[in-house]
């Protein structure tokens, strides 16, 4: 059975998948925006503790499929750890369907294509990434570390070679005055990097989140505008996109380029209902 240390985070998407630990906090943790690994001092997990936890849940969990590794960028793990993890569960899980992790771009960019080929036939299937913004100047202000062109190339570089990648932006990270900006680059850094998975969330202020000086919280209306106008600049061939995280006014989902013209209208019927808050960001969630 696996065993964890607090706090222990996975995408959505990984509700049902087999969880492990190989790594614990963010190498990075700088983003004024995340609240989830503060005060985590950033370690490595013993590489015979990990192995030895595989071993163990393979004979609780013989048949699972999917198997999530944590926690934050475990794309950044050497080349021959993260092989050597993922020969082990490809032994231990005979039905073992795909590994997803957490990625930054740089972590991408620093596999070679032979190793980013090699691990997607380990079954390195879905890296998560957030660009949060195409925007280098609210990048810099909000102290994210990665450059808008790492992550698109990164991006573009690990589909090339099989890898699912599901890149995330966050509506309202500019506040009011980065607004447009934010939605212009974003959507342009989206075409360029056409994500095979595309998700978006809401910015909202948790604790262990400070934003820069000067920020000010769109309204709900204007974070539910601000999605309406990124959707309407996406030139997207085949991407899957979902806005269903609580933390979104309007639980969306589909496909592009099919459903854009479906998304735009819903969310320009949300924007004329005069149901959206446009003073303040309307109800938050609780806990995200």
């Amino acid at each position: 059975m696996p065993e964890y240390k607090e706090p222990l985070f996975r995408p959505p998407a990984e509700a049902d998948s087999l969880i492990f630990q190989v790594a614990y906090g963010c190498p990075h943790n700088t983003c004024r925006f995340c609240g989830m690994y503060k005060g985590v001092r950033y370690s490595l997990r013993g590489m015979e503790e990990a192995l030895a936890e595989f071993i163990k849940s393979a004979e609780y969990y013989p048949e699972a499929r999917r198997i999530f590794l944590a926690d934050g960028d475990v794309m950044l793990l050497p080349f021959a750890m993260l092989k050597t993890y993922l020969v082990a569960l490809n032994s231990l899980f005979p039905r073992l369907t795909r590994v997803n992790v957490y990625a930054n771009g740089s972590s991408i960019l620093d596999k070679s294509d032979e190793e980013l080929a090699e691990l997607k036939k380990l079954r390195l299937n879905t890296l998560y990434l957030g660009l949060e913004t195409g925007s280098p100047k609210i990048l810099e202000l909000v102290n994210k570390g990665e450059k808008v062109n790492v992550m698109i190339e990164a991006v573009k570089r690990a589909q090339q070679h099989g890898l699912r990648c599901s890149v995330m932006f966050l509506l309202g990270l500019g506040g009011k005055e980065y607004s447009a900006e934010h939605v212009r680059l974003t959507a342009a850094a989206l075409n360029e990097m056409q994500p095979i998975l595309l998700s978006a969330l809401r910015f909202v202020e948790v604790p262990n989140t400070r934003m820069f000086d000067g920020f000010k919280t769109v309204s709900e209306y204007e974070a539910v505008k601000e999605l309406r106008d990124i959707i309407a600049g996406l030139e997207l061939r085949k991407t899957i996109f979902r806005a269903n995280h609580r933390s979104n006014p309007i639980p969306l989902e589909g496909r592009f380029p099919n459903n854009k013209q479906d998304l735009l209208d819903l969310l320009d019927a949300q924007l004329a209902s005069g149901e959206l808050d446009k003073n303040g960001p309307g109800m938050t969630p609780l806990f995200l």
